[in-house]
């Protein structure tokens, strides 16, 4: 008899332990509050864009060129020296003047024999290249210097074929140097071949810099794919998407304490900002931007902070 009290007593003390552990369970999981903070949908002008590379260069050279051969009795010019159309640039002379050139004249003063020969430029620009100095001997139609046109200075975007409608009927683009800052370039026309490979076209873009401008610096220029001037969008982070991202959604709060998931349509998209087509939002509506990943469907929270505006 004893034995039976005592198994009694013991399923009793067991119960009541369960029963404490459960209800202490039911209050934890009743007081599981999950702290976040809240903004409301903003408007304003959205752009989408596509950034490319752009290497300025000079697209117009003009190649200095011995007339004759002999040698390099003088040379007017320095690298970087800004020369005229037309000036002299060099003075050669040929192989037989140097050498008998004197012992004619000698003979017959009246013959003026000198085989001087002066090679003019013939273009305007800065001396890019200087291939030989005074004393040099030289072959007829060897390279002497080059000079640039200044007037040629472009940048060449190499486009792929696939985006050439986002820069059809464009007249400027911007160009971003890599000190930041930013010129206007003016679409000058395209290249009619293709690279073969790449599958790019070429882009002459024109520009007027304050200041000279180097070549082979690569810039960046922006296209743009999409635009909205009066978009509704979020900050990135009140966004979420499934493992895929085929799916996407924010947590939006239902009162005060209540958060529950809304199905939302992307459109163009930046580094802080996703615009939302769909469903539209109010004004006052109130959405999560932290604490907001990993909840369920319906979850408790509590707003630690004051709404704030994306803008």
């Amino acid at each position: 008899m004893m034995k039976i009290i005592g198994y009694v007593f013991l399923a009793l003390i067991c119960f009541s332990c369960h029963s404490k552990e459960t209800t202490e369970t039911e209050a934890t999981t009743e007081e599981t509050v999950t702290p976040v903070t809240v903004v409301t949908i903003s408007s304003g002008p959205m752009e989408e864009d596509i950034e490319l590379n752009a290497t300025s260069a000079f697209l117009q050279k003009w190649i200095i060129k011995a007339n004759l051969t002999g040698y390099v009795k003088s040379a007017g010019l320095t690298l970087n020296q800004f020369v005229r159309r037309g000036q002299p640039l060099f003075v050669l002379q040929t192989k037989e003047a140097q050498s008998i050139g004197n012992t004619i004249n000698k003979l017959d003063p009246s013959f003026h024999f000198t085989g001087i020969n002066k090679v003019l430029a013939n273009g305007s620009g800065f001396v890019s290249e200087l291939n030989h100095q005074a004393g040099d001997y030289v072959q007829d139609g060897e390279q002497l210097a080059v000079v640039t046109d200044t007037k040629s200075f472009a940048f060449l975007l190499d486009l792929p074929y696939e985006l050439r409608a986002y820069l059809k009927g464009a007249t400027s683009v911007p160009v971003l140097l890599p000190d930041g800052e930013l010129l206007q370039a003016r679409v000058s026309g395209n290249m009619p071949t293709m690279d073969s490979s790449a599958q790019t076209q070429r882009v002459i873009l024109k520009v007027t810099a304050s200041h000279p401008v180097p070549e082979n610096l690569i810039a960046r220029v922006k296209l743009i794919r999409r635009a909205n001037h009066a978009a509704w969008y979020l900050p990135k982070a009140a966004v979420l998407s499934d493992e895929t991202q085929s799916e996407f959604w924010v947590m939006k709060m239902l009162n005060d304490s209540t958060a529950a998931k809304q199905l939302v349509t992307k459109g163009i998209e930046t580094a802080e900002n996703v615009e939302i087509t769909s469903p539209v939002f109010a004004g006052n509506d109130r959405i999560l931007i932290t604490g907001n990943f990993g909840l369920p469907d319906t979850a408790h929270v509590k707003i630690m902070v004051p709404v704030r505006t994306t803008e």
